[in-house]
């Protein structure tokens, strides 16, 4: 080994090894390197005497040089995975099945498990089907145990077989933010041989918002479940070397400026700067003015931005986070010594980094925002949002549809009025009133984005208090919920008085989880969904979350715009995105006089005193004392001791036939024949397009699937509680209300044409057509084709329905490389090309020529409905060659099989 030395490290009385940079430091000046590219050089050395490391790899990362535009691939062995419950269950069926595999062709079964930590919180399941209502958290929590009974069982079944593996039962909190208040080290530690070694806390994870860490100065960034899954069972991750784009924040933020505001603003100028696939890293004098719950809200909406991951350094305001949320002394006495000897440490003497690109924000510049209707990136300035809405509104309203609607009779009898201003007659238990477009029908404090920062959190009890002590209330027609990620947020809120005025206005605690902002809105009320769909409303949704994509949160709600705590308050009073908040009253008095949000608005002064007095480590101690520990339901949840699964007749878990004809060596690659397009997409079709994680619909091919199986719509729970069950999930694959596929034009959701017979059906249903013919599929896309959460189900539910190949002219990072992971093809149109410039119509047959290890480029055959034929060249998009060898063996946890069955 070259460069690879150790060097002691003595924090008290104990006494530790770290790898050491000096060797390096004599030829590179290391100084120069940015934070996050140290991380990976250590990691590098640490596993130099592997065969995945190479000493061109270690000079490379040590010679940075930002003028390089040479690709270079990189291993990267993350200390640890972290799983919730979505993304968790099936990376877990998948392990289940692989021992099955490993049995069926002659292995040992129980040599299966992860190898590092895996850590899996169980947070994306609770609904919103109670809200307003004092016991909503106990309602809800025993329909969410009443729905997911066998996937809890299944997980607990994990969690006692496999080694390696803890699980964080319901009702604690929400992934990311357990993951900052709790499971994050900072650095790691691990015995080898008789001297405990000290390395960089580093992670991969199953959720797109794992960047969340990043705000403590822990490297980690969200991988699919398959990805997930290589990483638990020892598989490097492979990547390209990132380019590093150094954001420098200058200032602090003004008065009545949120953290909220601060990210809003950033992923606006990030998307537009363009950092796809890119590392950021966040340095410049306006650290030191943001807190560590600032920085983890900017973090955790890196893949809103675009970007790898967005990363701040270890330095003072870290460890005054980790004493804050009550972590182990020692612990945090080793991160700052580790931090110091090894150069990962930052103050005001740090040296600035070399990086490929930069940009800069004056924090003191930032103003109040919302971003919206349907995209995390498109800020608006709050001033402007109801001239926006109006401005997109406009665009939306057909009144030619609204006036054939107009007979309908709501809810409660009464006859509705659709007139000139587009509005409808509800009555609502005691209320009647017109709901129109623009209608706030949902208002949810909910995502570990922002429930994480205590300052939003109090400033949004603040709001709530001024405003209740006023009179104002909220608007009848809001569904508003308050689901935080953690247990300490109802404590500090309790503690601090505020909590009796958020529910005076709506805002019960509802859960602890994910809720509205995956899509777990619940149900709204009969007379307001009915309203909505005869009169055809384009209402709109308020939640303090990072994704607002098409058909995310309600199916029926067009408009979906992402705020701070404190604004989804304001908007709950207002209710209606028409009304211009920041500069209209919101509402009456008591009095009867006009209330403005700035009458309402907290001072940064009463904020901070607020934390002062009720936020502390002993309350963080308290939460967390017993977070494995489950409620009682949990723990008397019955489960077998068998190490391969016994897998039981469930519509929730089933074994899936991912594994179930491979043999102990992979067929040659071949090339791909007369395909047809299953799918023609454009522009930002994201992973909630391909598969869905909200509600199933009665009608669609799922829907069907479980009435048949007895399963009555009202028991359906959602997409991702199913994620377990292949059968679901593949008739769910391509289904979202929002989908519009080019080859059955006037239509939404799951719908194609079959070709050559021109059949109209469900995607899910030609797909199966075209498997019986013998026929293989493929899907034609635009740009950033598979943006948004990192679904494994986007990949493994295509690859069911026999789609060989994907066609597109950009992809998100964590999709392209889920489909490699699932055998599926990344090809990318030449620079200009497209469907549209092409003249493809989807109707035609494609041929793809095989594609060898190194391969860049490839040829497609289309040949169209009049037999002519047309050549176009392609990109082949496997960047790495260890993508191509999970390539050619059809997927990543089938070489996992072959390498486990070769030892």
């Amino acid at each position: 080994m070259k460069y690879q030395t150790y060097s002691p490290l003595k924090v008290n009385d104990h006494s530790y090894s770290a790898i050491s940079f000096d060797k390096l430091s004599e030829q590179h000046d290391l100084a120069r390197l940015p934070f996050c590219v140290k991380i990976l050089l250590e990691n590098l050395l640490r596993h130099e005497h592997t065969d995945f490391v190479s000493d061109t790899d270690i000079e490379t990362i040590a010679r940075w040089d930002t003028s390089d535009g040479d690709d270079h691939e990189i291993s990267f062995v993350p200390a640890r995975v972290i799983l919730q419950d979505f993304t968790g269950v099936p990376a877990i069926v998948d392990l289940a099945a692989m021992r099955d595999a490993i049995n069926r062709l002659g292995g040992d079964a129980q040599a299966i498990n992860p190898l590092n930590p895996v850590e899996l919180v169980i947070d994306h399941s609770v609904m919103v089907d109670h809200f307003a209502e004092e016991d909503a958290l106990k309602k809800n929590t025993a329909i969410e145990v009443e729905r997911n009974k066998e996937r809890y069982q299944f997980l607990k079944w994990g969690q006692s077989s496999f080694d390696n593996f803890k699980v964080v039962p319901p009702g604690r909190g929400i992934v990311h933010q357990v993951n900052l208040e709790y499971l994050a080290r900072c650095v790691f530690t691990k015995e080898q041989g008789d001297e405990t070694l000290v390395y960089p806390d580093t992670l991969v994870g199953t959720d797109s918002h794992t960047t969340m860490i990043n705000g403590l100065g822990v490297l980690g960034w969200g991988v699919g479940g398959i990805e997930a899954e290589a990483a638990m069972l020892g598989q490097p991750v492979t990547m390209l070397l990132p380019r590093v784009v150094g954001f420098r924040l200058t200032g602090k933020l003004p008065a009545g400026v949120t953290a909220t505001d601060m990210v809003l603003t950033i992923t606006e100028q990030l998307r537009n700067h363009g950092v796809v696939g890119k590392f950021v890293e966040f340095y410049g004098p306006g650290l030191s003015s943001l807190t560590t719950a600032d920085r983890a809200t900017i973090a955790n909406m890196a893949p809103e931005y675009g970007a790898t991951c967005g990363i701040f350094p270890l330095d003072d305001v870290a460890l005054d986070y980790l004493r804050l949320t009550g972590r182990d002394e020692q612990q945090i006495e080793l991160v700052e010594a580790y931090a110091k000897q090894t150069g990962l440490w930052h103050d005001d003497n740090s040296k600035d980094a070399e990086y490929h690109e930069t940009l800069e924000l004056d924090l003191s510049e930032v103003v109040p925002s919302v971003a919206g209707p349907k995209r995390p990136q498109d800020r608006i300035a709050l001033d402007n949002a109801a001239a926006a809405y109006n401005e997109w509104l406009s665009q939306q309203i057909d009144v030619a549809d609204v006036t054939e609607e107009a007979d309908f009779v709501a809810e409660g009898g009464d006859a509705p009025v659709v007139d000139e201003d587009h509005a409808s007659y509800v009555k609502l238990d005691d209320n009647a009133f017109n709901l129109e477009d623009g209608a706030v029908v949902i208002a949810a404090i909910t995502s570990c984005t922002n429930t994480s920062n205590p300052s939003v959190l109090i400033a949004a009890g603040l709001v709530a208090k001024k405003a209740a002590e006023l009179g104002l209330t909220r608007k009848p027609w809001v569904k508003t919920s308050l689901a935080p990620g953690s247990q300490v947020v109802t404590q500090y809120l309790e503690d601090a008085g505020l909590m009796p005025y958020l529910e005076q206005l709506g805002f019960n605690l509802v859960g602890y989880g994910c809720t509205t902002c995956i899509g777990n809105s619940g149900p709204l009320p009969d007379a307001i969904e009915t309203a909505i769909r005869k009169a055809k409303l384009s209402v709109t949704s308020v939640l303090s979350g990072n994704r607002n994509f098409e058909g995310r949160i309600h199916p029926d709600v067009a408009a979906n715009y992402l705020a701070s705590p404190p604004l989804v308050v304001a908007y709950a009073l207002a209710g209606n995105m028409k009304m211009d908040i920041a500069n209209s009253p919101i509402g009456k008095d008591s009095q009867g006089s006009d209330v403005y949000l700035k009458d309402l608005w907290p001072t940064p002064e009463e904020v901070q005193q607020y934390i002062k007095d009720n936020v502390s480590g002993e309350l963080f101690k308290a939460k967390y004392a017993d977070v494995f520990k489950g409620s009682g339901v949990w723990n008397d949840l019955e489960v077998s001791d068998t190490s391969v699964y016994d897998w039981p007749d469930s519509t929730y878990i089933e074994h899936p036939p991912f594994f179930e004809t491979m043999s102990t060596t992979p067929d040659p690659i071949g090339a791909i024949k007369d395909a047809r397009c299953l799918v023609k997409v454009g522009d930002s079709i994201t992973t909630d397009h391909i598969s869905p994680a909200g509600a199933i619909a009665p009608d669609s091919p799922a829907g069907e699937y479980l009435q048949e199986l007895g399963v009555t719509p009202e028991h359906f729970n959602s997409y991702g509680s199913r994620r377990g069950n292949h059968e679901v999930m593949m008739r769910g694959t391509f289904a979202n209300v929002r989908l519009k596929n080019q080859l059955a034009p006037g239509t939404s959701g799951s719908a194609t044409t079959h070709f050559p017979s021109g059949d109209a059906m469900s995607i899910y249903h030609a797909a199966m057509r075209y498997k019986e013919e013998k026929v293989p599929a493929i899907v034609i896309g635009g740009k950033e084709y598979g943006t948004g959460s990192s679904r494994d189900w986007a990949a493994k539910g295509p690859s069911l329905m026999g789609v060989k190949a994907v066609i597109a002219e950009s992809f998100e990072r964590i999709h392209r490389s889920n489909l490699i992971g699932m055998g599926i093809l990344p090809l990318q149109f030449s620079d200009g090309d497209s469907a549209e410039s092409l003249g493809l119509e989807g109707n035609e047959q494609f041929s793809i020529e095989p594609v060898e290890r190194g391969q860049k480029s490839t040829q497609m055959t289309v040949t169209k409905v009049d037999g002519s034929t047309l050549t176009v060249d392609l990109t082949v998009r496997i960047d790495t060659a260890n993508e191509f060898t999970y390539y050619e063996h059809g997927g990543i946890l089938h070489y996992v099989i072959r390498e486990y069955l070769k030892a």
